[in-house]
């Protein structure tokens, strides 16, 4: 199985539950292994396999009501 690591940069979030939500929305996505959010950095790291893509992982971000900078 190969596997993406993707990096986002990830702004609006302003303590540790935002963040916490944004990483419990993205690990309950089929195709993704992990992810690591962080507010403080405002960014996340999310491990995926192929199956799925950075434009999903981006939507499903701005869906949980956060900002994605490319």
């Amino acid at each position: 199985m190969n596997t993406i690591t993707h990096h986002l940069t990830i702004t609006g979030m302003t303590c540790s539950g935002c963040s916490g939500r944004v990483k419990r929305v993205l690990e309950s996505m089929p195709g993704v292994i992990s992810a690591e959010v962080s507010h403080e950095a405002d960014s996340g790291t999310i491990l995926t396999t192929e199956a799925i893509s950075r434009d999903e992982l981006i939507a499903t971000v701005i869906d949980t009501g956060f900002t994605v900078n490319s």
